[in-house]
């Protein structure tokens, strides 16, 4: 109602940047339950469709949901737009196939809407590397996520893994480069471990599935900005 009174729109977007596994999803997830908010969330990497005008229906619907939850609601509902990678790259100017048509039909229905939202949203993406200006000139607020730092990491690990004491969390926090989402993988390997044989997970138990995990991670492709669907 300020907003409306200053004479500004009531909807805002809002763009979380980080590395994966850094917390903008859970974030978001965790804003909706301190303000009492619904969270309607999409991964944008699923409305893709090969069918033309299908992926436009479906960003469409999208929106047109998201506005009668708005209507519903009591309290203005946060629309959450998973893995913005796949849309939220630079327009193609010379349109040669199929795709590059179908993705900058889905980039200018994206842009009108954020123009007149009224809600909130939230854009969650790994790059910003490539982010189209029109784009990032519609985020009102743009968060980066960082990696934690050596004693946010030693809080975790003690958080997801209770039977580690404060010098090993300490010890592993500075050993290994990891993200609050690695730890919780990690975390859940030592809880089946549990599960399978009966005995909590020691430390050398611990560090090898930090290795694992982080051999797999240097596995994982780089998620960036594309229109290729091979």
């Amino acid at each position: 109602e300020r907003m409306v009174k200053r004479g500004l729109r009531s909807g805002f977007a809002c763009l979380f940047y980080g590395a994966p596994g850094t917390g903008k999803t859970e974030t978001a997830r965790q804003l909706a339950r301190m303000t009492g908010r619904i969270i309607m969330q999409v991964d944008i990497s699923s409305i893709r469709d090969k069918y033309v005008g299908e992926s436009e229906a479906k960003l469409k619907k999208i929106f047109s949901d998201y506005r009668q939850c708005c209507k519903n609601s009591e309290v203005t509902p946060i629309l959450l737009l998973n893995e913005g990678d796949a849309i939220l790259g630079k327009r193609i100017e010379n349109v040669e196939h199929g795709t590059e048509q179908m993705m900058n039909a889905l980039q200018n229905i994206l842009l009108e809407e954020m123009e007149t939202i009224q809600g909130i949203m939230i854009v969650t993406t790994n790059l910003i590397t490539n982010l189209d200006k029109a784009f990032e000139r519609r985020f009102i607020f743009k968060v980066k996520f960082e990696k934690p730092g050596t004693e946010v990491k030693a809080h975790i690990w003690q958080s997801m893994l209770e039977n580690l004491d404060v010098k090993e969390a300490m010890s592993l926090a500075h050993e290994f480069d990891v993200t609050g989402g690695e730890i919780e993988n990690i975390a859940r390997k030592a809880t089946m471990e549990y599960i399978l044989t009966g005995k909590e997970s020691d430390i050398d138990t611990i560090r090898k599935f930090t290795k694992q995990e982080k051999l797999e991670s240097n596995r994982r492709p780089i998620v960036g900005f594309s229109t290729n669907n091979s």
